[in-house]
């Protein structure tokens, strides 16, 4: 064990309450290029580590709470000696076998380790890269991830709830955006959206933190999301609505569409179906690539086996279900066109996107009276939650019955047609 390092004015909680409070540190020397500070507060102090990392350049950790107040307990809250030996581990870890300290580790440091650990763990890897270059990196990726503030995270994802939606742009042309709307609902969208680009953020600090890149998750714990964004009316069609889409519907699209609202599939999902995903004896659909990277198996109504039936009447092991006119692979954003015209066609207004077709299999499926727990498997969730927080409220219940059952009647509500009469007969 390396030798302790003694010093008059702090390794004492006595010798540190003599000190003047104050932001910048007070430093003891512990080894070449390391030090470990005293930062003092109005009330308490903590105990940082100042590695020397070339060209004059330092790089300072906060390790953990001085014993001002509370009792040394090794891991949060440590005395003087403890600082020392949590230094020293600090610094061999970050050394690794050069014995030279890493330089500054940033965020876009951080975004690119976890987004290397997504793509070979995670289906979303593809969006948070995207979302990390349109709307991290720009403002926080040269920010070192040890003096990243909560303050910083709070401005910038306030800044990212105030920023019109982005438009598709043709590559290395200028980005375009959206008109910014000013409106609840659009201000409703742009906050879930900050949201989303966030927990991408905290997921990847949370990832360097575990590996050690960092000794503190402390800052970015402390930002909160925006609260009530997540509710958003979800919009499905009616039967007559579905049938008049089908009808306004041509070619292979027609079929596309009809796959969607028989199984309530993501577009993906059913874009990559196989003949032999498909099982006639029982009736269900193998989804084998899921958002989830999970396979799951989707149960099909009679109806549905029927479509699928003729889907892959003539076809062999290893086709495709469902393909484009020109036979190839349904790929993303091919289906945004055809919807659009359907839509047009079929005059439903407002238009709805194709995902929409998901939400209409679940919402028509729960006022039905299927279980919320049936639905959220057939759609691929590992619970009810996300069903319950969409489609929760058209699911018949007991205490929808028991209020319209029990509650009282007043009798004072008249039809608009009748014409009351004053002073009658």
């Amino acid at each position: 064990m390396a030798k302790r390092v003694r010093d008059a004015t702090l390794d004492s909680k006595d010798a540190r309450a003599k000190l003047k409070p104050r932001g910048k540190p007070y430093y003891k020397s512990i080894g070449p290029g390391l030090h470990v500070g005293y930062r003092k507060g109005k009330e308490a102090g903590r105990w940082v580590v100042r590695l020397y990392v070339g060209d004059q350049d330092y790089r300072v950790e906060t390790i953990a709470d001085a014993d001002d107040k509370l009792d040394a307990n090794g891991n949060t809250v440590l005395s003087f000696w403890q600082a020392q030996d949590k230094a020293r581990e600090l610094h061999k870890r970050l050394s690794g076998d050069s014995g030279e300290v890493a330089g500054v580790y940033s965020v876009e440091k951080a975004m690119a380790d976890y987004l290397l650990w997504m793509e070979g763990n995670r289906k979303s890897s593809r969006d948070a890269r995207y979302r990390s270059e349109a709307l991290i990196l720009p403002e926080l990726g040269s920010i070192d991830v040890s003096k990243l503030t909560a303050t910083q995270i709070r401005k910038w994802h306030s800044k990212v709830a105030a920023t019109a939606p982005r438009l598709r742009s043709k590559k290395d042309a200028e980005q375009r955006f959206q008109e910014l709307g000013t409106d609840a609902e659009s201000i409703r969208q742009r906050r879930a959206t900050a949201n989303r680009v966030l927990t991408i953020l905290k997921a990847a600090l949370n990832y360097a933190w575990r590996e050690g890149k960092v000794t503190s998750d402390k800052e970015w714990r402390r930002v909160e999301p925006f609260e009530d964004v997540e509710s958003a009316r979800v919009r499905y069609l009616t039967i007559a609505e579905a049938q008049r889409l089908v009808n306004a519907s041509s070619g292979n699209f027609r079929d596309l569409v009809q796959a969607a609202l028989q199984t309530g599939a993501r577009y993906s999902e059913i874009a990559r179906l196989h003949v032999e995903d498909f099982n006639a004896d029982v009736g269900t659909l193998t989804i084998r690539e899921s958002k989830s990277g999970k396979a799951r198996h989707v149960v099909l109504t009679d109806e549905g086996s029927e479509l699928f039936q003729q889907l892959s009447h003539g076809k062999h092991h290893g086709q495709l279900l469902l393909t484009t006119e020109a036979g190839g692979i349904w790929e993303k954003s091919h289906q945004f066109r055809p919807m659009v015209e359907a839509c047009k066609n079929a005059k439903i207004v407002p238009a709805i996107g194709f995902h929409g077709l998901r939400h209409t299999w679940a919402s028509l499926s729960v006022m039905n009276g299927m279980p919320l727990m049936v639905v959220a498997k057939n759609l691929g969730h590992t619970d009810t939650r996300m069903v319950e927080k969409h489609y929760g409220h058209l699911s018949p219940s007991y205490v929808a019955d028991a209020v319209r059952a029990g509650a009282p009647r007043f009798g004072t509500v008249k039809p608009s047609n009748v014409v009351r009469i004053e002073g009658g007969m």
